[in-house]
């Protein structure tokens, strides 16, 4: 028997999934817990919509995530820090500080998605990756005054 499920089921599946289970068991347990219901024509129809709109939703976000990795390539965020005269700055630059000057140069990035091994504590150039989407990332050029 096909039912919907209505919440997650452990083993079984997700909620929103349509799933083949014993004629039994989906009488005696899931029905009676509203845990799923019938997969009729109407739910079936309606689950593949949505998912094909939250495919052609995921390929938008990988696109503009594509388009924005080609736009930040290789760009140069300049960072002024006070520094000593051997070069060490008084403190250190972080990713939370990076993901704010990217932002204020109009990229909304989350300081999460940008890959900084340690603080940055001496002036100089330094190449990062930032995470975009899933498998998608760039390389911005970090320089440090």
């Amino acid at each position: 028997m096909k039912v919907y499920l209505l919440e997650d089921v452990k083993g079984q599946g997700k909620k929103g999934e349509i799933i083949n289970v014993s004629d039994g068991y989906a009488q005696n347990f899931l029905f009676k817990k509203n845990l799923a219901s019938p997969a009729t024509a109407d739910v079936i129809n309606s689950v593949e919509i949505k998912n094909k709109t939250l495919a052609y939703h995921k390929e938008q976000e990988r696109l503009a995530a594509i388009e924005k990795a080609a736009q930040l390539k290789g760009r140069k965020i300049v960072l002024k820090a006070r520094h000593g005269e051997q070069g060490k700055i008084f403190g250190s630059i972080t990713a939370k500080e990076i993901a704010e000057a990217l932002n204020s140069a109009g990229e909304k990035i989350d300081k999460k998605d940008i890959d900084l091994k340690a603080p940055i504590k001496e002036t100089g150039e330094y190449p990062l990756s930032v995470r975009l989407y899933a498998n998608i990332s760039t390389e911005i050029i970090v320089v440090v005054e």
